[in-house]
């Protein structure tokens, strides 16, 4: 199936038609600098622009760093607040006149390397995890999604993890590789206490430079790179939409 995916992101929105039955984009990446303030008309618009740029007319997956739930944005902690309470599918779908679904941008990236990167063919519970602006997890158990776990946001030192140990976080404050990878071991410790993992996947941008920081973590789940890089998102959205249109069919089939 091939499916216009599109990752929201905080500086950018980016997106490429996707085969997702081999993972692969169709065509070449394209970025448009995320609008200022990114209120859900600005975004839209944006959104609009890619769908323009590709001459698209097939369906839609979108990835939004928000929890997502029955198409309903529930958290805003790294977009503006405007977006609380709006049907993300609805906006897209007006603006662009196609079939869209939306899905939190961590899942997308999760739904991604399970198919096609480091999580493929795991069995047991495997929890990604993007460190950039913020923390971006998924969780997955025998390769069933479990979404919007949102679990950047566990409490650590009395503050919410992402604002000690998000990648941001060691640039914002110029720590050393040394430094900052302690801090991401403390938070997977929390995780390995709360979850027990079988895996831990690393993603966002950080993650390609993991040699820096992966030695240095002591944790007791494995854990490794994640391998389809800044596509992530744009796969993962993309194979959001096809999995809404199996589930939809399941559906209906069942009456």
């Amino acid at each position: 199936m091939r499916v216009l995916g599109i990752d929201i992101g905080g500086s950018g929105i980016k997106g490429a038609p996707v085969d997702t039955r081999r993972g692969k984009l169709l065509a070449e990446r394209h970025r448009i600098p995320t609008p200022q303030p990114a209120t859900p008309e600005a975004v839209a618009a944006t959104v609009a622009q890619l769908i323009r740029h590709f001459d698209w007319k097939g369906p839609v997956g979108c990835a939004l760093p928000a929890v997502v739930q029955q198409g309903y944005v529930r958290t805003a902690a790294n977009i503006s607040k405007s977006w609380l309470g709006v049907h993300a599918p609805r906006l897209f779908r007006k603006a662009g006149r196609l079939p869209v679904t939306v899905i939190n941008d961590a899942d997308a990236a999760g739904y991604a390397e399970m198919h096609f990167g480091a999580g493929r063919r795991r069995a047991g519970l495997v929890i990604i995890v993007t460190l950039g602006t913020g923390i971006g997890t998924a969780l997955f158990i025998n390769g069933h999604l479990v979404p919007n776990t949102e679990l950047g946001h566990i409490q650590i030192r009395g503050r919410d993890a992402e604002t000690w140990a998000a990648a941001s976080v060691r640039e914002a404050k110029n720590l050393s590789w040394k430094k900052w990878s302690h801090r991401v071991d403390v938070y997977l410790q929390h995780m390995q206490r709360y979850f027990w993992p079988d895996l831990f996947i690393i993603g966002g941008g950080v993650s390609r430079k993991h040699a820096k920081f992966l030695p240095r973590l002591s944790v007791a789940a494995r854990v490794v790179p994640a391998r389809l890089g800044n596509d992530a998102g744009i796969v993962g959205a993309a194979l959001a939409y096809e999995h809404e249109r199996q589930r939809t069919r399941q559906k209906r089939s069942l009456g």
